[in-house]
C-alpha cells in the first residue's frame, strides 16, 4: 500500500494549512499519512532557499494568499503574534509525542494553537498547555523533548537528502511534491501507487 509522508513545521503556515486536509487527501486514495516533523530553517540553510517573508515582495503575497487559502478552506489562520517563532522545542516534543502513539492528536492541537488561536508555542508553559488541554500530558511531554534533538536533525537531513527545500513536503515512495497547493498531485500519485499494487513506492512504516 502506497503511503504518503508529510514532513512539516509549525513555523510554516503552508504546512499549517496542509494539516488540516492531508488526511481526507490521503483517505479518498486508500492510503494511510506517515506524519514528519522536520526542521523548515535547517532545510533553508542547506539548500540556499529563502523564507517568503524575508523577500518583501513575496511576504506581501503571501498574507494575500494565505487569507485566500483559509477561506477556500474554510479554516481559521491568523499570524502568531511573534512570527518568525523558534518552532525547535514543538518539533522535538512532536517526536516525544509519535513515541507515545500521540503524534498526530499533538500535531493538530499545536497547528491550531500557534495558527488560529496566536498562542505562543515556543514557550514552554504555553505549549505544555496547550497539550494539556488537548487531553494530551502536556508536562511530559515538553519533558520529554530535548533527547529528540538528533532524532529531529536526523529526519532534517533525510529530507534534504531526499531532495527537499520547502514546506510543506511530501513523498509517495520517491516521487516528490512541495507545497498545500500540490496536494491535488499527491492525490494523483497515491492512486496511481494504488492501481500498480506493492512495490519500492510503498514508504515504510
Amino acid at each position: 500500500m502506497a503511503t504518503l509522508e508529510f514532513f512539516y513545521d509549525f513555523v510554516s503556515p503552508y504546512s499549517y494549512l496542509a494539516s488540516t486536509r492531508v488526511e481526507t487527501v490521503a483517505a479518498r486514495a486508500g492510503a494511510p499519512v506517515r506524519w514528519r516533523p522536520f526542521v523548515l530553517g535547517g532545510v533553508f540553510k542547506a539548500t540556499g532557499n529563502r523564507a517568503q517573508f524575508e523577500i518583501p515582495a513575496k511576504a506581501k503575497h503571501m498574507l494575500t494568499d494565505l487569507d485566500r487559502w483559509a477561506k477556500r478552506l474554510g479554516v481559521p489562520l491568523h499570524f502568531p503574534a511573534t512570527f518568525p517563532f523558534s518552532p525547535i522545542l514543538a518539533l522535538r516534543a512532536a517526536l516525544a509525542a509519535e513515541a507515545a502513539g500521540k503524534l498526530v492528536p499533538y500535531t493538530h492541537a499545536v497547528y491550531r494553537a500557534g495558527w488560529a488561536d496566536q498562542r505562543d508555542i515556543a514557550d514552554p508553559a504555553v505549549l505544555s498547555a496547550v497539550l494539556t488541554e488537548a487531553g494530551l500530558d502536556g508536562a511530559a511531554l515538553v519533558a520529554a523533548a530535548p533527547p529528540y534533538k538528533e532524532a529531529l536533525m536526523k529526519q532534517t537531513q533525510e529530507a534534504i537528502d531526499r531532495g527537499a527545500f520547502g514546506a510543506p513536503l511530501f513523498f509517495v515512495g520517491e516521487q516528490m511534491f512541495v507545497g498545500n497547493d500540490r496536494l491535488d498531485f499527491v492525490e494523483e500519485a497515491l492512486r496511481a501507487a494504488k492501481e500498480r499494487g506493492p512495490g519500492p513506492w510503498a514508504a515504510p512504516a
